[in-house]
């Protein structure tokens, strides 16, 4: 099965085209070519949410990896010079 992406715009677009109520969940998300799951898991995550709102949430999710990152490898560094401090020479 082709994996797609969808742009922020565009997953926004289907939400709100949902929020209408002209037609039902299932329909939609067959119209669009993404299961069920997926558009429930969309609306989840971005319902009521703009554009601009996407674009900081992605922004804000990769500063927080990279945050991530940085700690893991400083925690690597304490423990290892924990470990060489420890030792008797």
């Amino acid at each position: 099965m082709k994996k797609r992406r969808f742009t922020e715009n565009q997953i926004i677009a289907i939400l709100r085209e949902a929020e209408k109520g002209e037609k039902t969940n299932k329909e939609i998300a067959r119209a669009h070519g993404v299961s069920e799951y997926t558009f429930y898991r969309w609306k989840a995550k971005y319902q009521g949410m703009s554009v601009a709102d996407v674009r900081r949430l992605r922004q804000v999710e990769k500063e927080n990896a990279r945050l991530k990152r940085l700690v893991a490898e400083r925690d690597l560094e304490i423990d290892a010079m924990k470990d060489l401090l420890s030792k008797k020479w």
